[in-house]
């Protein structure tokens, strides 16, 4: 198996199907060997179809043969996180509870649109169950590990994306974020992941989350998540709250960097504790924008921990999605998952309001912030990756996995596009995440920067060990 076909990123790949230097079914055949090779030990895909697989990269080796590729991904390899409809394949959420039947046959806008671009479905990614918790772990599919060290979390939801995509199993994923479960994985699994703007990407079925979640994609570079939103933005009339199509073209629109933009940097958003090692490689990436021309103000936005109006916004909708499941079936899920979600049941109508009105003034005030400032920027986290299988770190000060994420569910309940790309590595060889936050809608200046940022200061021929074991 080549290593260079393995590390291309997708506009590589696409590029050397269209010369004939590669073919789709080559490059699928790898993947499909690579993730077969590493799939016991880190446990990223629920679902592998060879000949699903290999049925899509055949029709579009034929496609460039007769010189008709079909779109801006014919051909690349994309692994799809199940909580999206894939007509071919059961979409269960990590869940024993789940009846497979009503999602075969149907597609999510997303994975519609990459099938009208030619894309090669992999397989789904490990998702934790109803994709409620930033780890993943579920009944139905066991422990995923972290692709830099197996005894490690890769963070969740989306944490079989973030795996797959690290260790060369795939150029592109799937994933979804409501409380940073796009980019928990990424700032953990050492890849880039982007959380658009809320609309910005149709989604359907409504997540259980509601306008707390965010579909986008998963990446080894900002230049392919571009390259996927151009394919992920086009219109679906099935998601009644998606955003009007504005027509960008993502990957003209990175270029340019970041000379003269007004970036504020929060180190620690004026309240959370971050590991030394963390805060470190962040302020490292902070000077590099202000090295590149960005003038990098060190200032927080001035909001106060929003943890229990996201507690209730949050358990409630996974209590919503429950309210069906008996106690029969709940005996079967995550216990965690249950204990939560009756707990929130238990809240007020008021309680449930309140925290939407803390949400609305947040959102104003980061709108009149970014009228300062054009980005953010942060940790994406302010922890390495911990043991796998618990949902929080050893003798951490609480059970529930927000409290170790305050950098990502602020910019869910604001509905603002929020990059995690990497940037360094701590003492242990784990990764650590940047986080670059922009205006609703300025998803392509959020893009634009991380691009400039990877430009300057890229880890991108750094893989996991792992990626190379025999």
């Amino acid at each position: 198996m080549s290593r260079e076909l393995l590390t291309l990123t997708a506009l590589e790949m696409v590029e050397k199907f269209e010369s004939r230097e590669l073919s789709p079914v080559e490059v699928a055949r790898a993947m499909l060997d690579q993730a077969g090779r590493l799939q016991t030990t880190v446990n990223a895909f629920c679902l592998i179809d060879e000949q699903t697989t290999l049925e899509h990269a055949r029709a579009s080796e034929n496609r460039y043969a007769d010189g008709n590729p079909k779109g801006l991904v014919d051909g690349v390899p994309v692994g799809v996180k199940d909580v999206y409809y894939t007509p071919m394949w059961p979409t269960l959420r990590g869940s024993r509870v789940v009846d497979p039947k009503p999602s075969m046959g149907k597609d999510s806008p997303a994975t519609r649109s990459l099938e009208r671009h030619g894309y090669v479905p992999l397989g789904k990614t490990t998702t934790p169950e109803f994709g409620w918790k930033g780890v993943t772990d579920s009944p139905l599919c066991g422990v995923t590990r972290n692709p830099w060290n197996p005894d490690r979390t890769p963070g969740g939801s989306s944490g079989g994306s973030g795996a797959a995509v690290a260790l060369g199993m795939g150029p592109l994923a799937l994933g979804t974020d409501a409380g940073g479960s796009i980019r928990i994985p990424a700032g953990f699994c050492g890849v880039v992941g982007f959380k658009p703007t809320f609309g910005e990407v149709p989604h359907w079925p409504a997540s259980p989350f509601g306008n707390l979640a965010h579909g986008g994609p998963m990446a080894w570079t900002v230049s392919d998540c571009a390259l996927m939103m151009n394919v992920l933005t086009e219109p679906d009339a099935r998601d009644s709250q998606a955003a009007p199509r504005r027509g960008v073209d993502y990957l003209q629109a990175i270029e340019g960097g970041v000379a003269g933009l007004k970036v504020a940097f929060s180190p620690t958003l004026g309240y959370v504790d971050v590991d030394r090692e963390v805060a470190a490689a962040v302020a490292a990436a902070a000077r590099t924008l202000e090295d590149l021309g960005a003038h990098v103000v060190e200032t927080d936005p001035g909001f106060a921990e929003p943890l229990a109006a996201f507690g209730h916004l949050f358990y409630g909708g996974a209590a919503n999605a429950m309210r069906s499941i008996g106690p029969k079936k709940r005996s079967l899920m995550d216990p965690q998952l249950v204990s939560v979600a009756e707990k929130a049941a238990r809240r007020s109508m008021l309680d449930y309001l309140e925290a939407g009105n803390e949400r609305l003034a947040l959102s104003e005030r980061m709108a009149l912030f970014h009228q300062r400032y054009d980005l953010l920027v942060t940790p994406t986290l302010p922890i390495t990756a911990f043991a796998a299988g618990r949902e929080v770190p050893a003798d951490w000060h609480s059970t529930r996995w927000p409290t170790w994420t305050p950098f990502s569910y602020p910019f869910n309940m604001s509905g603002q596009p929020a990059l995690s790309v990497p940037c360094g590595f701590d003492s242990a060889g784990l990764p650590i995440g940047l986080q670059i936050v922009g205006g609703r809608f300025r998803d392509e200046l959020v893009l634009r920067a991380g691009h400039a940022y990877q430009q300057a200061a890229p880890l991108t021929d750094r893989r996991p060990a792992l990626f190379d074991r025999d």
